[in-house]
Order: C-alpha cells, then structure tokens, then sequence
C-alpha cells in the first residue's frame, strides 16, 4: 500500500505538467486539502474494507496531495514574471553570479540573481557577455551592468526540445544580454550555501582544465569529476548517444554509490578500531551506523559537487532511505527505496518529471531490480572457491543479462523521447562500464582532490594524465562501433497508443520464467519500432515551416517525397539549426532521405545548417542560386543551378521556380536576397509560394509576369519593410501568409506595416516567433493548419 501511494504521489506531482494553464494556488491548495479530508473520512470509514480499496484511497489521496504541492509551487514560481514594459530595455542592475558560466561564441553565459530587483523584473535570470577578453566569472562575483532582459521564450516544433521548459524547470524567468562592461563590486563566495557549491565547482574546474592542458578528451574529465557538461564536443554527444553510452559521461547513480560504498568502507574499518576515553567506540554506536552515515554524507558533498541534478538525487535519496533503514533495523525492499526516493525528488523539486532523464534514471533502476530479484538471472553457485576466470565469466553474463534488460525495458522510453535506439548498446557498455567506472572517474576525482591539496600538483597532473590515456583508450573501439551502419536504429516519434502496448510487451518479457508468452511479449514492439507517420495522398502535400529563430527552413512532404526549402541560420561556431531543429525534425518524421534540397541563397540564416543536415541525411539533389565551394558534404551531391522556368512533378504535385532568371551570376553579398530562389508548388486542391528574400523590385516584376494566386505563402524576407508589397498581396490573394522570424530580432521583422498590409488583404498572418512552427496540410476536405504554440500549450509557455 506504502509503494502505491509514493507512486501515485510521483503521479499527481508529473500530471500537472501537461497542463495548459494552472489554477491559483489558493484553488489548488483548498481542492488537495478537501480531497485527502474526504478521503480519509472514508477510509475511517470504511476500515473494514478490502486492502485493495483501502489501498486505492490512499492512492488517491497521495495524488491529490502531490497534484496540490506541485501546483503551489508553480504558482510562486509563476509570479516571478518579467513585465512587458521591461523587456528589451536597457536596465542598470546589480546581480551576483550564482552558476558556473560557460562559454559560448564570443562570451560565456551564466545564471544570475538580481540584488534588490525592481517592479517586474524577476530575481533569477540568465545574462550572457559577449567580451572575448575576461575569462569565466565566477560565482560569488557581486556586479554593476546595463542588461537587456527578455521573457524566456525558445523555437517551438513538432517533437522538438522544448527550451523554455528547461529555463522553467532551472528557475530562470528572464534571460538577458550584458551591454557595456560592467563594474566589479565585490567578491562573495559565501554569500549562501549554494554560491558557495558553485564556487567550489568553478575552483575544482579551472584546477582540473589546468592539469589537463587543452587535452582531447579534457572536458569528459571535468565532466565526470563535477558534472560540467558545457565543454564536450558535439561530435563526442554523437558518439556517445550512438553506442548507448551518454550515461556514464555524466555523474551517475553508479558513480556516486561506488564513492559512498568507499567512504563507508574506510569508515567502518576505522570505527572498528577508534576508541575514546577507554572505550571502543563500536561499543557507543554500531560501527554499521557509522558507516551508513558516512556513506551518506560522502554521498551527499559528491551529489553537490556533480550539481545535484534527477540521477544524483534519486541515487542520494534512495541511499538515504537505506541508511536510514539500516539504522532503524527497518527492512525495506528495493521497490520501496526507490518508490520513497522518486517521492521525494518531487516533492523537492516538483519540476523533475520534465526532464527525460528523471524517467530515464528511475525506469533504469527499477529494471535493475528487477533483474536482481530473481529475474533473468543466471543459477548462482555458492562456492567461492571458483577460479578467477570463472567468476570473471560469470560476472560478465551477469552484466549484459542486466544490459540486456536495460536496452529492451527502456527501448520504448528511447523511442518516444530521442527517436534513436543503439544497436551496439550491449557491447559497448560491456568495455565502458568497468573502464570509465573503475578507472576512469576514479583517476578524475583523484586528479581533483590532488589539486586541493598544497604541492599535490605533479600527483594531480599524473591522475589526470593517466584518466585521459585510458579514456582515449576506450574511445578507439567505442568510435569504431559508433561508426558502423548498423551502430544506431533510428525510428519516427511512435503515437502513445502504439507505446503503451511497446512498454507493456517490455516490461511482461522481463518477468520472472514461467510466465506464459515471455518470448511472444516482445512481438507488441515492432509496430512502434516500424511505425511511419502517414503521408499524402497523391496530389496532396504537407508543409512544415519550422521555427528556427531569425532564419528559413521549410519541409514539403509528397506521397513519396520530401523537399527541404532552406536549412535554417548557423548560431555560432558549433550549432546551427541544421543539427538542433531540421535534422530532429526529419528524423521525428520517420524521414531518411531528401530528395531535393534548396538553399535559396548564401546568407548565413538560410544556408547555415546546409553541412549539418547533408551529414545527418543524403540528399538526392541540390540546387541553390549560387556556386556551391567545392569540399564539404555538398560536394558529393549532385547540384544543379535553380532558374526560372524549371519545372518539375512529384506524386502528382507541380513544382516551378519563378526567380531567378536564367544566366544569373553568383550575386554580390549585398544583392543575394535579390537573387533568392523563388518556388512555386501547386498540388491537386491548394498552391503554396516560397519567396526566400526577394525585394519589393523582384516582386513587381514576378507579379506582372506570373500566376501568383496561391492559398499558403511564405512572407518574403522574414517580413521585412522592403518586401511584401501591394501588388504581391493583391497578385496573391493568400489566404495564409507565415514570417519566420526570430524573438525580438534586431531586424524588427515582420514590420508592423507588413502585418496590416497583409491582413488588410484579407489574409491570415501567421509568425514563428509568436505562433511557433506552422504545418499546413493540403487534401481535398481543405487546407489544414496546425500552430504548435497552440497545439502543444503548457502553462510555462511565454504568451505574446
């Protein structure tokens, strides 16, 4: 009954999540408080009733007090709003640095606290400082600055990584820019206990990235002694998530529990032979209370250290419910830990459950329990007189029987959540987990205690260079898996009714033998694993201009085909939205393939993401109004110049550029918005045209030349003052007009005179920056429009 209810307790405070909007505290706070009063009215009651209906109250009541917990919470939280009238102004503030800073392209970014906030600006905020001269701030620093704050707000699509749930779940209300150089005021490491975590973070960063010296793999180092993960490189992430190994480059449970199981070790030897005045002081207290206390408290500085993220809290909590049981002689079941340890990570910290890897972790441990309990486990023998090989051998099948467990009970979580499954999981955990676990992050930690201690240097410098040689060790057949065809299996978002029978399957397949279709279980995920989201008809198309920030990248989909217009902006050296929106996208989609891809001309926010898509998919054909620089991934795609006048068909879908005339040269930097591939696509019931950057001279001309009348029609050059004219809206008569745009982009697009001109035209006028990711779909019942900020509301969305 105690299990079912932390469980449902975990339940009421996940639920929440998916709301829309949330009532006031003081509602939610009176309907948890007149639901557990009702209920346990009934269960006095009816004390006499059966256990499952006893059970099932106490349940209920357990979800009414985690829904009503969570939602206070949310409330208070909610309130620490930015107000309209502060954003996008330059505001004086004095903060404090409160987070490890990382770098970015040009600056570093940080969490701050504003110091005496004023009316409407929230206390928490994130500020980033584009000055490539200072080194990282470090938490404690107390400054004096002109901020630009802005609302927390991130690009929205279909499956994609919701950003403004992350600043949620962090505490972060409001993000902003550092204009000028502000002033330093004061140093105040200890200003409360968790600037002071923080300090201790960046002192034990910097003391690590010394001794490493800038070498390959120095950042999976720091990450795996104090839970940095800003520095690793995406290529590394890649690597990782293929093989099935991205867990251990974090802290995890496992790495925690090995340090508190060594501190309690060291304790209870020491216990054992300690005395005091006389007397031993395992006569005063147990020496095993002794250890579980130590265990717990090395466990508790470790999790600090790693920056107390879900895995580490579960593993500490779940270590505290153990201690805590050892000391009261209380036993306890491993299904009651970890039921006692996910209650009390939400009720800690109500927004867990919007994290992946609270589901990930949990669902993980709770398999593991289940094969420690008499499932999918292997005859045990008693002696311990076995050789060495032999219970290496056995160790071995052990570890990939629960491996093995791992990778099918969490293959269905795996696919709704990253649309990727690694085939080499097994295998590759098989070298990684003893490797990194018993060498690896042991060797970091010692590197990182040899640098806090007086003339350790050379000891520090030998530690991290012997951690770096293994790990570099390891990654040579990890890269090897990584890189063969079969290394990852990667499948389209599944709906939930085809998940729930694929968790369902998984789950009664690692039950205990005897159980009858075991095996026949397994059967229930392949159609999650074959699903492909339907596509249209002939004639018909789909097309999704997805929300990139201030940039183009638009996806057409035929019966059979599928067409990339656009590849989005490159945000810096290392990202573009190539790889964070379009390739996540295609892949959600069930697409592996493309077979057209236009770049309508060479400015940064249309081709930046070109290289990133080209190496996460094939292409079958490029085209572009400019000359592709030979090397690169476009170079092994056959390309073709894009001119008026072409004209081509697919599942019975026209396709024609209108722009640029045949012959154009390569266009100057200034005029290569004029020389924007224009396309037109006209299906069996609706057109749609794709303007790119044209001006208001190109239009002119394209309205006296063409047929424009179209039904969706993407706004030129993100709706600029010198695009979107009279004659186009009146040639065009579209009933929907869409500009991606980014939030509060310095080009203040779309203009406010384009909005009403269109709309003045009698059409719909549709943005990314406000409405999200916009999909139309053309059949023959009509035109459908799907807006994600709608369609996927949460309370936590920013509202224009």
């Amino acid at each position: 009954m105690g299990r079912i209810a932390l469980v449902a307790f975990v339940s009421g405070t996940a639920w929440v999540h998916l709301l829309p909007a949330v009532p006031p505290a003081w509602a939610a706070l009176l309907a948890g408080c007149a639901g557990c009063a009702g209920l346990a009215w009934l269960v006095r009651r009816h004390a006499g009733a059966p256990r499952w209906a006893r059970g099932g109250l106490f349940a209920l009541a357990a979800c009414c007090a985690g829904s009503s917990l969570a939602l206070a919470r949310i409330d208070l939280r909610l309130q620490e709003v930015l107000s309209p009238d502060q954003e996008n102004l330059p505001l004086p503030l004095e903060y404090r640095v409160t987070g490890l800073a990382a770098r970015t392209d040009g600056g570093q970014r940080f969490e701050a606290r504003i110091l005496a906030p004023p009316e409407g600006v929230p206390a928490n905020i994130q500020l980033a400082w584009y000055a490539p001269g200072p080194g990282l701030v470090a938490p404690g620093l107390r400054w004096r600055g002109t901020v630009i704050l802005k609302r927390p707000h991130g690009s929205l699509n279909p499956h994609g990584f919701d950003y403004e749930a992350y600043l949620f779940e962090h505490g972060i209300r409001a993000t902003g820019t550092l204009r000028g150089v502000p002033v330093l005021l004061a140093d105040e490491p200890g200003a409360d206990a968790g600037v002071l975590v923080q300090r201790v973070r960046h002192v034990g960063r910097q003391a690590l990235q010394r001794v490493l010296a800038d070498r390959r793999y120095g950042p999976v180092l720091v990450a795996l002694a104090i839970g940095d993960q800003a520095g690793v490189a995406r290529q590394d992430w890649e690597t990782f998530a293929r093989t099935g190994i991205t867990h251990l480059v974090s802290i995890s449970g496992l790495h925690v529990t090995m340090l508190a199981a060594l501190a309690g070790w060291v304790a209870l030897l020491a216990w054992k032979r300690c005395r005091w005045r006389g007397l031993a002081l395992a006569e005063r207290q147990p020496a095993q209370v002794a250890a579980a206390g130590a265990a717990l408290l090395a466990a508790w500085l470790y999790c600090l250290l790693a920056g107390w993220g879900v895995p580490a809290q579960r593993t500490f909590f779940m270590l505290g419910v153990v201690a805590l049981a050892a000391m009261l002689r209380l036993p306890l079941s491993g299904s009651r830990v970890l039921a006692a340890a996910g209650a009390l990570v939400c009720a800690l910290d109500p927004w867990a459950p919007l994290a992946p890897g609270f589901w990930l972790s949990f669902g993980a441990v709770a398999l593991l329990i289940v094969c420690g309990s008499g499932r999918w486990r292997f005859r045990q023998d008693d002696s311990r007189d076995r050789p060495w090989r032999t219970r290496l051998a056995s160790g071995w099948r052990e570890g990939a029987r629960a491996q093995a467990a791992l990778t099918i009970g969490l293959l269905p979580l795996l696919a709704l959540m990253f649309q990727q499954v690694s085939v080499v999981a097994p295998l590759a955990n098989a070298l990684a987990i003893p490797v990194v676990s018993l060498l690896v992050t042991p060797l970091a930690l010692a590197a990182l205690a040899c640098c806090a201690l007086p003339g350790m240097g050379w000891a520090a410098a030998a530690c991290a260079a012997a951690a770096h040689g293994v790990f570099a060790a390891l990654m040579q057949p990890v890269q090897w898996l990584a890189g063969l065809p079969f290394a990852a299996y990667e499948l389209a978002v599944p709906p939930w009714w085809l998940v729930a029978p694929g968790l369902a399957g998984a789950l009664w397949a690692l039950q205990p033998r005897g159980l009858p279709g075991r095996g026949w279980a397994l059967v229930l995920l392949l159609p999650m694993l074959v699903y492909r989201p339907s596509r249209p008809g002939p004639g018909d198309w789909r097309l999704a201009m997805l929300d990139v920030g201030q940039g183009s990248a638009i996806v057409i989909e035929t019966a059979r085909s599928v067409l990339l217009y656009d590849t989005g902006p490159r945000y810096g050296a290392a990202a573009d939205a190539g790889a964070r929106v379009v390739a996540p996208y295609l892949r959600a989609r069930g697409i592996r393939a493309l077979d057209e891809l236009i770049v309508t001309h060479a400015d940064a926010d249309h081709a930046g993401g070109l290289e990133s898509v080209l190496a996460a998919l094939p292409a079958r054909r490029l085209r572009a109004s400019y000359s592709m620089s030979p090397g690169g991934p476009a170079a092994q795609v056959p390309f073709e110049r894009c001119t008026a006048g072409q004209r081509w068909v697919l599942d019975g879908v026209e396709f024609v550029f209108l722009h640029p005339r045949p012959g154009a040269p390569d266009a100057a930097p200034r005029d290569r918005n004029a020389n924007s591939c224009v396309l037109r696509l006209r299906g069996a019931h609706h057109a749609a045209l794709l303007a790119g950057d044209i001006g208001i001279a190109q239009e002119r001309e394209l309205a006296r030349r063409e047929n424009l009348a179209v039904d969706v029609l993407a706004a030129p050059h993100h709706g600029s003052r010198g695009s979107s004219s009279a004659e186009l809206a009146a040639a065009s008569g579209a009933a929907h007009v869409v500009a991606q745009a980014g939030y509060l982009n310095r080009y203040r697009h779309p203009h406010p005179d384009v909005v009403k001109r269109w709309e003045r035209a009698g059409s719909i006028f549709h943005r990314t920056d406000v409405h999200g990711a916009l999909v139309f779909e053309s059949r023959a019942g009509g035109l459908a429009v799907a807006r994600e900020r709608e369609a996927r509301r949460r309370y936590w969305h920013w509202r224009p």
